[in-house]
């Protein structure tokens, strides 16, 4: 054999050298926050191109509504207007921050102002008809509206049945329970001075400016602190975090918006207790959401049902416990409702206030196709319906153009959903 012969088997023989291993695919999003202000501008601009619009319509009709109502009767942004709007929108926000949990399933619960009516004619029979302590009566009725939504995720979960047919039976099989317990006279009053009737107060008594400055001054602490924590733990972690300037200036745009509101609020009667409840449920509910894994396990099950079983989530529980947290959540609204008006009668969760709890969760932005929203949407499209109400009212326009102006914005809320996705899925996002 040759000496040429001989390297040219050796050369056939020797391992080919290794090919360099491919850098890892890094999705370009993640690099936003590397990338500065100019980074987030980009962003921002390719959200819009591709139909992610965010919060950004429901802020701009908010900004509308106030200037329209404004300029037509000079006294829609008065402090006492906006103090009312803000105490009003805790009943039908509570009821949307549940609805919110069950849009993320792609679901929809047509029950919730029935079973909010049945859990405050519960509460107001009894601790005024039975004398029992209002305290325990409150936690009476939302356990039994607890376990309404784990009987209808029960049957929509296990059985199979459609969550449409299920809840449309509870709204009416509650909505008969809810005259049953309330008996032939159909009203409770609440109790003069009691639980249900201080509900609807101002934290700390009336006029308590000090409490109100403290309340938002906490707030933007807290939020602050939130934003630096954050940013230190990814950074740590060698992940892309936010740069120092955006937490400040993201604090900064929350302190002016806080302290507006507080200053707002001291012209009239301080802060109102039924919208510290509400501010701090959506903070609760929005860090389960976000933050924990059973909140991941509901956009995934929202996302795709047979995906989410495949990754191991029980998608049974998840959905029962989703219609559990959302029937509560409307009990929690009736209790509020039935302060407000002061008794709890066999009209209340009736008429508009599920419709209106239904658009206040889509008009904020959550999807009616499940798998995206937030429950700040509940806050910021509550505001949207109850502001347009209230703008009406002042204007003396009757109820039913108040109905058919609610309804036009809510189907306008969920034509720009739908064309959101379709613009989503075109650029490959959907």
């Amino acid at each position: 054999m040759t000496t040429d012969q001989t390297t040219n088997e050796a050369a056939e023989q020797a391992p080919e050298p290794a090919a360099p291993a491919a850098a890892p695919a890094v999705d370009p999003r993640l690099l936003v926050r590397e990338a500065g202000f100019a980074g987030y501008i980009a962003e921002f601009k390719r959200k819009m191109k591709s139909g992610d619009l965010g919060s950004v319509p429901v802020v701009l009709g908010l900004i509308l509504i106030g200037a329209i109502f404004q300029g037509i009767t000079g006294d829609f942004l008065n402090a006492d207007n906006l103090t009312n709007i803000t105490k009003w929108v805790a009943g039908p926000g509570l009821i949307a921050v549940g609805i919110v949990f069950v849009l993320l399933l792609g679901e929809i619960d047509l029950s919730l102002g029935s079973i909010a009516g049945v859990s405050a004619a519960i509460a107001a029979v009894l601790s005024v008809r039975s004398g029992l302590n209002e305290w325990l009566a409150c936690l009476i009725a939302i356990a039994a509206a607890v376990a309404i939504g784990a009987l209808h995720g029960f049957f929509f979960a296990k059985i199979g049945v459609p969550a449409f047919v299920v809840t449309l039976a509870g709204l009416l099989a509650w909505s008969g329970l809810q005259m049953y317990v309330l008996g032939d006279k159909g009203t409770v009053n609440v109790l003069n001075d009691g639980v249900l009737a201080n509900l609807d107060t101002y934290f700390l008594g009336d006029g308590d400016v000090a409490f109100t400055w403290g309340f938002a001054i906490l707030g933007i602490a807290l939020f602050g602190a939130g934003q630096f924590l954050d940013a230190k733990r990814r950074g740590d972690a060698g992940l892309p975090a936010r740069p120092m300037s955006e937490i400040a200036l993201r604090t900064g745009v929350l302190a002016v918006i806080g302290l507006v509101a507080a200053y707002m609020l001291n012209q009239d009667r301080g802060l109102p207790l039924p919208l510290v409840i509400f501010l701090s449920i959506v903070v609760i509910t929005d860090f389960v959401l976000r933050r924990t894994s059973y909140g991941r396990q509901i956009f995934a099950v929202g996302g795709s049902v047979e995906a989410a079983r495949r990754a191991g989530i029980n998608v049974a529980w998840v959905r029962i416990s989703v219609f559990m947290i959302s029937a509560g959540m409307a009990a929690l609204g009736g209790l509020f409702i039935a302060s407000q008006q002061g008794s709890a009668d066999k009209l209340l969760g009736s008429g508009n206030v599920l419709m209106n709890s239904i658009a206040a969760a889509v008009i904020g932005g959550t999807s009616l196709f499940g798998g995206r929203g937030k429950t700040w949407s509940a806050l910021l499209g509550i505001l949207v319906i109850q502001s347009i109400i209230t703008g009406l009212d002042l204007v003396h326009v009757n109820q039913a153009i108040q109905y058919m102006i609610t309804g036009a914005v809510l189907l306008g809320a969920v034509v720009l959903d739908s064309v959101s996705r379709r613009t989503q899925k075109s650029s490959g996002r959907g």
